[in-house]
């Protein structure tokens, strides 16, 4: 019997994908502020693009995961800012 990892190992990649880019968008909100959004914007866009032309169904699927969670990230982003307004998170005192 033989076993298909890929699709396991998929599951791990976009659990990792998501996990490490929360993270990311809340630091980024403390430094940057919603400044740059479009930083995001461009590299899932180009994620998402590089995926069509991939030829493994693996990679292209990553790709097209990460670039989601980017694109995703935009929208993240916005709502962190309204996070940091309610006190949930600490509000940059060395940004304006």
């Amino acid at each position: 019997m033989d076993f298909n990892f890929e699709g396991v190992i998929l599951a791990v990649c976009t659990f990792l994908i998501i996990g490490l880019l929360h993270p990311i968008v809340i630091k980024w909100e403390y430094y940057f502020g919603t400044h740059g959004w479009w930083i995001w914007l461009v590299s899932g866009v180009v994620c998402c693009v590089c995926a069509l032309f991939v030829a493994s169904i693996f990679w292209s699927a990553l790709l097209g995961v990460t670039g989601a969670s980017l694109l995703w990230g935009i929208g993240e982003l916005f709502e962190q800012v309204k996070r940091v307004e309610k006190g949930w998170f600490p509000k940059n005192p060395k940004r304006k």
